[in-house]
């Protein structure tokens, strides 16, 4: 009876952290407050790495950036490829790139380039004239290798600099 009552509080604090962790995501990446720009943080893996010794699975990654606003562009002001430490590696965009409503645009990370590692991420910075629905910003890994595959998303998080 005891155990059942311990499994049974342990399922509803689960329950409860799953709520409250999913309430919080989905806010921090709603369209409800237009916005006039922002910096973003997107998480990258160049890889990942499975198995007892740590082997490396190199993947391809894809920057993806989408202005969903319906009726009003976007300019995306530096798009910027940092390691697993934190150090600079590149400059994606060297003049701003405008976003007409509804468009979007990508960057490549290709599955041969280790510069950035496990711990790679993309800072990207945008603006608008007016407030505008903030753009979603994602990275897709993906590889295929030996009949195994492997794909997956992250979001970009708004951060403050």
């Amino acid at each position: 009876m005891r155990r059942e009552k311990k499994r049974g509080w342990m399922i509803a604090v689960w329950v409860l952290a799953a709520t409250v962790f999913f309430w919080g995501y989905q806010s921090a990446f709603s369209a409800d407050t237009p916005l006039r720009g922002e910096s973003v943080y997107v998480p990258l893996y160049s890889n990942i790495y499975y198995g007892d010794r740590e082997k490396p699975f190199e993947l391809t990654a894809t920057l993806s950036i989408r202005n969903t606003d319906t009726k009003k562009e976007i300019t995306l002001i530096s798009v910027d490829y940092f390691d697993s430490n934190g150090n600079f590696l590149k400059k994606y965009v060297e003049e701003p790139v405008k976003l007409k409503k509804l468009a979007s645009t990508r960057y490549i990370i290709k599955s041969n380039d280790k510069s950035g590692g496990s711990g790679a991420k993309f800072i990207v910075r945008w603006e608008s004239n007016e407030s505008v629905n903030p753009p979603l910003i994602e990275a897709i890994m993906i590889s295929t290798r030996s009949g195994q595959g492997i794909s997956f998303v992250s979001r970009g998080l708004p951060i403050k600099e």
